[in-house]
């Protein structure tokens, strides 16, 4: 009966074959670090989970009520070298764990530029980084390449040992851009934008796909990350610029109502200010933006006049995307156009140029600069000139 339970068993070991440990086997030089990280506290805790579970065993064994042998001590309550040994261990592990969490998290950061390419390549200015706009959809994933003026659904392609820069939004619900063996998973929203920087330092075609459930179509939203090398890269551009298809605003609005395992789709050129409008969520025309509304708000708003100028925004993408304005009552108050807001100031973490000794942190401290010349005088509570 014993061998045909591990015979039954058997199957189940065949399907383990086919798993791909692309997380402990990455490709790209930040997913190696984030690898690094896993192991090394994993194998911090083992320091502690592995001798627990021994001396689980042993004392069970050891002080069985069959064995005459062990000591009874039925009143023994304390050890002061035992109790040494049992948090002092804990402690040391969590310091170290504590440490390692705080250089990772900055170090790590999705939002900071890379300070190397990989171990034993630091970045040199002529690393220009592979700019790529991400918008995931229903149930689909855009990419934008605005230094090349293409696109591509369902593809993503970038050359090796080229740093990249990714600018992520969603046109709908929350998604989770997942390409295990590049970098870590970060989320996609609407009306916000994250950020991922990360590299690929082998060749290779490579699965990205959303890790957050979003719908009925969740199940086909994957895609092909291709690692290439640089004549290659510039080829799947030159085949991009061939294609017969153009996304304008018009053919973003098609392009975003839902639909499953759509094909993968290259388009030879983009409107420019199309994933500013996407994350502004205007792309039909007309529509106020919402960086509009942010300013309108930061200089006082419109008082009773600018009430409604929220219904413009709201956002249905089974009915009113996508629908022509005046469908419904609405209010539409453009102040300042995209032209104005499209040179915003990018506020980029870079990375440090010196990484010997690693510390953990790249930002400087901010200056102290009083908004007023007594707000020194009255923090310290001395009183202004003026008033003495």
């Amino acid at each position: 009966m014993r061998a045909l339970k591990l015979l039954a068993l058997l199957p189940f070991a065949a399907l383990l074959g086919g798993c791909d440990f692309v997380v402990l086997a990455p490709a790209g030089d930040i997913a190696v670090q984030q690898r690094d990280l896993v192991v090394i506290s994993t194998v911090l805790m083992l320091i502690i989970v592995l001798p627990v579970m021994a001396l689980t065993v042993f004392f069970a064994w050891r002080y069985r009520q069959s064995n005459a042998a062990a000591p009874y001590e039925p009143e023994w309550d304390h050890s002061t070298q035992l109790e040494l040994v049992i948090w002092s261990a804990p402690l040391l592990i969590i310091i170290c764990l504590g440490a390692l969490t705080w250089m990772g998290t900055h170090l790590l950061d999705p939002y900071r530029s890379l300070g190397r390419i990989a171990a034993d390549k630091p970045i040199e200015s002529k690393d220009a980084p592979l700019n790529v706009e991400v918008v995931a959809l229903d149930w689909k994933w855009l990419f934008i390449y605005p230094d090349y003026g293409v696109a591509a659904v369902n593809e993503l392609a970038a050359p090796v040992d080229r740093p990249i820069r990714f600018r992520i939004t969603a046109s709908s619900v929350m998604n989770s851009f997942y390409i295990p063996a590049l970098a870590g998973q970060i989320y996609a929203m609407p009306g916000m934008e994250t950020k991922l920087h990360a590299v690929a330092n082998k060749e290779g075609t490579y699965r990205g796909f959303s890790a957050n459930y979003s719908g009925a179509g969740f199940s086909g939203m994957h895609f092909d990350f291709k690692s290439l090398s640089g004549a290659d890269f510039d080829k799947w551009i030159a085949t991009a610029k061939t294609s017969a298809n153009m996304l304008g605003r018009t053919d973003y609005l098609q392009l975003e109502r839902p639909s499953q395992n759509d094909p993968v789709r290259l388009y030879r050129s983009v409107d420019r200010d199309l994933y500013k409008a996407v994350l502004n969520m205007c792309v039909e025309p007309g529509k106020m933006c919402m960086s509009e509304m942010m300013a309108i708000d930061a200089k006082g708003g419109l008082g009773r006049e600018g009430f409604n100028n929220t219904l413009p925004l709201t956002y249905d993408k089974y009915a009113r995307r996508g629908a022509p304005l005046g469908s419904e009552p609405t209010f539409v108050a453009g102040i300042c156009s995209m032209d104005e807001i499209k040179d915003a100031p990018s506020h980029e973490i870079t990375a440090p140029l010196d990484l010997t000794p690693l510390r953990g942190f790249g930002l400087k401290r901010p200056p102290f600069s009083p908004a007023h010349p007594s707000s020194t005088s009255l923090l310290l509570g001395q009183r202004p000139k003026s008033e003495s």
